[in-house]
């Protein structure tokens, strides 16, 4: 079923792109209604528009609050053009019925990035706007609500191609459009509102997200996928692709691993992500030294993996990055040289974080119709809440170096055991159901390519040792100091093996779970 359209009200605040349907509007006479702003915009572009306050005969108030919000408006729009009744109602109050609505909200998102100042922000929450796409929306079968300037171009097709009309199925979805749009933008505002009174769990929980991109596919070809971005700077997530082919599903899952780990890292040091967990994380003064270190952990895994470095690449890492086949390097930044040697590898995709800024404060796991909240794992330990629990103590450098092995540990899959020497890892066991197996892959992959810098190296597990047959292991391996939560009915058995051992162990009264 096709609708002649005879009314149209206009009320935007991007005014830019206008030129393209008026020229169409104009030639099926459809006749225009608007106010303020956008009836400035039309005049001055050439075409004849009925001044909104004329139209409804009520002068606007409240400085603008109330303007749309007036029966004639809402009458017109929501009036069912099969309803006798309602047709009738409409003659009896002289009213017309409005077949098309072209809307877009006050700017809230750009004043929010602006300013702090509530008061400006909340004038900038739109009222009428919404109430009107809500309106026309409900009543698609009868009238077309167009919420997005990129829908101009279909618009004006529509009436071209049935002649001053549109098709019901074209009217369906562009309501499905508005209302995404106002759950969005509501959505935006209750996010915003909470932030402001720091509330972390509401009764009602929104998420808002704008597509950024449709992926090739997700995890596995046969998966279907899209990134959104959940932020009010909703054009961008901070990453600047310079180079390479697009990104896929499970780049962007290692990216975002990587930048996580990156944000906790004070000093300069590399990640290498293969599959959501680090093969290898360095500290080091000088970049090319830590890029390696993170190599040389496990080099195999490191196959087609993502390096995540919060330093400017120049020529001598690129030639070494170069050396290995990567999915994606991140960086802040990159030289001219180092752009040319990378950027010899067609698919190598190139990312400049310098702009990125992590602020995320909660995770989501989504199942079937639920969905599970918590706040992000930020903390490391206490210091000040340490227990050396074994007669020999460690030094200054061993507990700057077991803080780092339990920082990374903290972001490998449970149950994670990690091996460190000098800052850089040696040896990462991850997601086994056992924690003795995660050891044993630890040591293992230690002992594959760092054998000689398993002596007197450091060891953290992101919970407690439920039995000590895994601190024998370490033992054994060569680690002299182990770093985890503590907290087992079996915590004196594996005290008792450490200073058998004499070797150093630290409870930090923390876990770090990470499914």
């Amino acid at each position: 079923m096709t609708q002649k359209i005879k009314n149209a009200l206009i009320s935007v605040s991007d005014k830019s792109d206008l030129q393209k349907i008026l020229p169409t509007l104009d030639k099926y006479k459809i006749n225009l209604i608007s106010s303020g702003g956008t009836y400035k915009e039309i005049k001055k572009l050439g075409y004849k528009c009925n001044e909104l306050s004329k139209y409804t005969e009520f002068d606007e108030m409240l400085g603008g609050r109330v303007k749309t919000l007036h029966p004639k408006i809402h009458a017109g729009i929501l009036s069912d053009r099969s309803n006798k009744r309602h047709q009738d109602e409409m003659v009896k109050n002289k009213f017309k019925n409005i077949d098309l609505i072209i809307v877009n909200f006050y700017p809230f998102q750009k004043i929010v990035l602006k300013t702090k100042n509530s008061r400006n922000i909340i004038e900038n929450i739109d009222i009428g706007g919404p109430t009107m796409v809500r309106a026309a929306a409900k009543n698609f079968k009868d009238v077309l609500i167009i919420t997005d300037g990129k829908d101009y171009d279909a618009l004006v097709d529509q009436l071209r191609q049935h002649k001053g009309k549109t098709s019901l199925q074209f009217r369906e979805y562009m309501a499905s459009k508005a209302f995404s749009l106002t759950a969005y933008y509501d959505s935006m505002i209750a996010t915003w509102f909470n932030k402001k009174l720091n509330i972390t769990f509401p009764d009602r929980k929104t998420i808002f997200g704008k597509k950024l991109t449709q992926l090739r596919y997700g995890e596995n070809p046969h998966q279907k996928s899209s990134i959104y971005v959940n932020d009010f700077n909703d054009q961008e997530t901070g990453l600047k692709k310079i180079s390479g082919k697009d990104l896929s599903y499970n780049n962007y899952n290692d990216i975002f691993a990587g930048l996580e780990i990156l944000a906790s890292f004070k000093k300069s040091g590399t990640i290498i992500i293969k599959h959501a967990n680090p093969s290898g994380a360095s500290i080091n003064k000088s970049p090319i030294k830590s890029f390696q270190e993170s190599l040389d952990c496990d080099p195999v895994s490191a196959f087609g993996g993502v390096v995540a470095c919060n330093f400017k690449i120049d020529k001598k890492i690129a030639k070494k990055m170069s050396s290995v086949f990567f999915e994606v390097i991140l960086a802040r930044g990159f030289n001219r040289e180092a752009l040319k040697i990378l950027r010899s590898k067609k698919n190598l995709r190139l990312i400049d974080i310098s702009k990125f800024q992590y602020k995320k404060n909660y995770q989501i796991k989504y199942f079937d119709n639920s969905f599970l909240i918590q706040e992000k794992d930020k903390e490391i330990f206490n210091i000040k809440k340490l227990k050396f629990v074994t007669k020999l103590k460690p030094t200054k450098k061993e507990l700057k170096s077991a803080e780092f092995t339990f920082n990374i540990c903290k972001f490998v899959k449970s149950n994670s055991i990690v091996i460190s020497n000098n800052f850089s890892t040696i040896g990462i066991g991850a997601g086994q159901p056992s924690r003795l197996d995660s050891c044993k892959i630890a040591t293992q992959k230690a002992n594959k390519f760092q054998p000689k810098k398993l002596k007197n190296s450091i060891a953290a597990s992101d919970a407690f040792f439920p039995f000590p047959d895994g601190i024998k292991k370490l033992i054994t391996a060569g680690v002299k100091v182990i770093i985890q939560p503590g907290g087992s009915i079996r915590d004196k058995e594996s005290i008792a093996a450490a200073n058998k051992a004499k070797i150093k162990m630290i409870f930090t009264g923390i876990r770090h779970f990470n499914h």
